[in-house]
């Protein structure tokens, strides 16, 4: 099982590193002047890290959060990116989950001054961990409301101008909990999983406009949110992250922007991150045939290693669950 294991994985990488080596950087061969980059959750995080990326390229830019304090602060940190007088900044203080024309509304107005929109970055989002039984139902709502309905409502207030235009992309940030579901974090992935069926519908809805949709599946991101994130993580899911990789804001930032550009459906940062989309692409769009192939060929023998995967989880929960009951007698 584990040579099985090994050699899979020993194939994938050779291929990976032939396609990555004989592949331009598109992403810097493109330059943006006079392009509106519409990113919610743009004050901090990996939202603000793809602002910035955008504005190297020399894109106009609007930022949306709800927090005015800290988009002020992200508008003065993308400013200093610019690499033109001519650019342009507007940011948005609101709610995306809210009422929905007042959505409509702040986010045509943006429009209206800035131009039609080229690409549209969903990265408003945030985690709440716990067993389900711990968690309360307005979390559970908030959750819902954060990760899902605002990524709905800001796409439904600006698809019908971008279809008249007939190009541009809109990037729905998920996670790799879209992928797979993970112990203390069934809600958060519950709205995460719906991300990615909006995003699978959405491209079907938006291909014969000349729109592209990117998945963004990133993986643990350093940023404010995952420091609060980790204060109410039960333990089983910190020894079950810690299987994967800490990337940063920036790294996280640059490869969806980057993927978004080249059309990419599904962005990921990671070996690990690579190996989800492969094993569970399901009925996702393919837009590279090197996905394709390693989709065909390895989805399979794939399943191997998810089984492994699980097993050494399940034995992480148990011995917590084992633990805890200990600790317990001994308290009593």
């Amino acid at each position: 099982m584990f040579l099985i294991s090994i050699g899979i994985i020993t194939i994938i990488v050779v291929i990976f590193i032939i396609q990555f080596k004989f592949k331009t950087n598109k992403l810097y061969d493109k330059m943006l002047y006079g392009h509106h980059i519409m990113i919610t959750g743009g004050s901090r995080g990996i939202g603000k890290c793809v602002a910035m990326e955008a504005a190297r390229l020399g894109a106009n830019i609007t930022i949306v959060a709800r927090d005015a304090t800290r988009l002020k602060a992200a508008a003065n940190d993308i400013k200093s990116q610019f690499i033109k007088k001519n650019q342009k900044l507007h940011y948005i203080s609101i709610d995306l989950g809210s009422e929905y024309n007042s959505v409509k509304n702040a986010l045509d107005c943006a429009i209206q001054e800035i131009g039609p929109l080229y690409m549209l970055v969903n990265c408003a989002g945030m985690a709440i961990c716990g067993t389900l039984e711990e968690m309360s139902i307005n979390d559970i709502l908030k959750l819902i409301n954060v990760n899902l309905i605002s990524t709905i409502q800001a796409t439904k207030a600006v698809i019908s101008d971008m279809k008249k235009t007939g190009h541009g992309t809109i990037v729905i940030t998920a996670s790799q909990a879209a992928m797979c579901g993970i112990y203390g974090l069934g809600v958060y992935s519950a709205t995460k999983f719906a991300l990615r069926g909006f995003a699978e519908a959405l491209s079907m809805e938006t291909k014969a406009y000349g729109i592209k949709i990117t998945l963004a599946l990133p993986s643990d991101t350093d940023t404010p949110g995952f420091a609060e994130e980790n204060k109410s993580k039960p333990l089983e899911t910190l020894l079950i992250s810690e299987s994967g990789h800490l990337f940063t804001p920036e790294q996280v930032g640059h490869q969806i922007f980057k993927d978004a550009l080249e059309g990419n459906f599904f962005s990921t940062i990671g070996f690990e991150g690579h190996l989800l989309t492969i094993g569970c692409s399901g009925m996702a769009p393919c837009t590279s045939y090197f996905e394709l192939v390693c989709q065909v060929v390895f989805s399979g023998l794939l399943r191997l290693i998810v089984i492994y995967y699980q097993a050494k989880f399940y034995k992480i929960i148990k011995t917590c669950k084992l633990e805890r009951e200990e600790n317990s007698r001994k308290i009593s």
